[in-house]
């Protein structure tokens, strides 16, 4: 069993700890340090009285200085933290709701992308039993996009990033009430997405 599977084992035994499995070995592997030395720095500073952007902040000082893109794998890092300390489930976001993604790499550019979805699923009236309102469109210089509202499920964005010749489709869904249903809706967007 490898340093980061023992740390994750462990992770999961711990009573209370609800910090999503796969998070804590990536940003052990990315920074170089394990988990437990993580939680030594947030309890240090007193982060779970610091609110997300405090935490954050915690977080993005530790980081190594070599590391790229340090204020991703900050909030990476402030958020496992606030699941292992009990300040939010997986799945919740720093205000309190829940949300919910997915994503595909296709070989589009970004305006064929959204297009394809559209094509494929833009017709739908409804998602796991909420009617889907009418979807909007919009474009800025690096993504385009593809909005629509849950009628009490919240709303759902489709962005289409260029990566090299390729895209990332990415399906966010925010605005669930509760986490309960949060890996249906995943098997759902992940099941739309794999349709195209």
């Amino acid at each position: 069993m490898t340093a980061a599977a023992r740390t994750d084992s462990a992770a999961e035994d711990r009573p209370g700890n609800r910090t999503r499995a796969g998070n804590v070995p990536a940003l052990e592997r990315a920074t170089g340090r394990p988990w437990h030395e993580w939680l030594r720095i947030f309890e240090a500073a007193g982060a779970s009285g610091l609110g997300h952007a405090g935490i954050v902040g915690v977080a993005r000082a530790a980081m190594p200085a070599e590391l790229q893109n340090p204020d991703w794998w900050a909030q990476g890092a402030a958020i496992a933290y606030e699941q292992h300390a009990g300040l939010r489930v997986p799945g919740q976001s720093s205000s309190g709701g829940f949300r919910v993604g997915a994503s595909r790499t296709l070989p589009l550019d970004r305006d064929a992308a959204i297009e394809a979805w559209d094509d494929a699923h833009g017709d739908r009236a409804e998602h796991l039993g909420h009617a889907a309102g009418e979807p909007r469109r919009s474009r800025t210089d690096k993504r385009s996009f593809l909005r629509f509202d849950l009628d009490g499920a919240g709303r759902v964005e489709v962005a289409a990033t260029p990566k090299g010749e390729k895209t990332s489709l990415a399906v966010s869904h925010d605005g669930l009430a509760d986490g309960e249903r949060i890996e249906e809706w995943r098997a759902h967007w992940k099941s739309l997405l794999a349709e195209l």
